[in-house]
């Protein structure tokens, strides 16, 4: 996403963020870029292995953390291409020698247009890039010892992809799905119809009480947005 969107109070989201231990797969969200976009450590808390969701920007921070929690960063996962949440990632790839992983192949286009997508929207100079590994439907990512499925959840940009952890109940769904809203679907290529699709099809079955981790604002549990979203509840 380029920018908040407008149902989003960015004065109740600057200050969010979380810390979730749960068995032995750990994550914490820190928002970055001035669209606070949730930007997401996650590791398997034996070997210290982690990868990054999502850095959109302010590396120095994401990488003071990495220190602070004794972590092995080994992998970037992103959910899709738009600045925010991906206009640190080429810069932060060839500073640590980590392999890109997603999204989809539809979202390379939005990936070739981050340089003048940063300059237009006055962050710093960003790089297109080319993931190490594209993502389909039915993917699945490791960490450590720990497996996590991949979405395909086109609608809110065409290449969408979404990370979902059954064994601690946690979707990683990018701006797909927020707390009392859904993704913007006035972008390029972004279709109302096939976001709607990948909530009910490819969220829902993931579980009422599973947690999300949107790309900006608070968490919120599936069953929770099928009950009062006031875009896709009762669905």
């Amino acid at each position: 996403m380029l920018q908040t969107p407008a149902i989003v109070d960015l004065a109740q989201i600057t200050t969010y963020a979380s810390h979730y231990h749960f068995a032995m797969l750990h994550y914490q969200t820190i928002p970055v870029t001035p669209f606070q976009q949730n930007c997401s450590l996650i590791w398997d808390d034996q070997t210290l292995q982690a990868a990054v969701i999502d850095p959109g920007g302010d590396l120095d921070v994401l990488l003071d953390a990495v220190e602070r929690l004794h972590l092995k960063l080994e992998q970037i996962w992103i959910t899709h291409g738009h600045l925010d949440h991906a206009a640190g990632t080429a810069e932060l790839a060839e500073r640590l020698h980590l392999p890109i992983i997603g999204p989809h192949p539809g979202d390379q286009f939005w990936i070739d247009g981050l340089p003048q997508a940063a300059a237009t929207y006055g962050f710093a100079p960003a790089q297109a890039f080319k993931p190490s590994r594209w993502l389909s439907d039915g993917d699945t990512v490791t960490l450590g010892s720990h497996t996590l499925q991949v979405r395909h959840c086109p609608g809110h940009t065409p290449g969408h992809v979404v990370f979902y952890s059954p064994e601690i109940q946690r979707a990683f769904v990018g701006d797909v799905l927020f707390a009392g809203s859904i993704g913007r679907t006035d972008f390029p290529q972004g279709n109302h119809a096939d976001l709607i699709a990948s909530i009910t099809q490819r969220l829902w079955p993931m579980g009422d009480d599973t947690v999300f981790i949107p790309g900006h604002g608070p968490e919120s549990t599936f069953g929770r947005e099928r009950k009062s979203n006031p875009y896709v509840g009762g669905t």
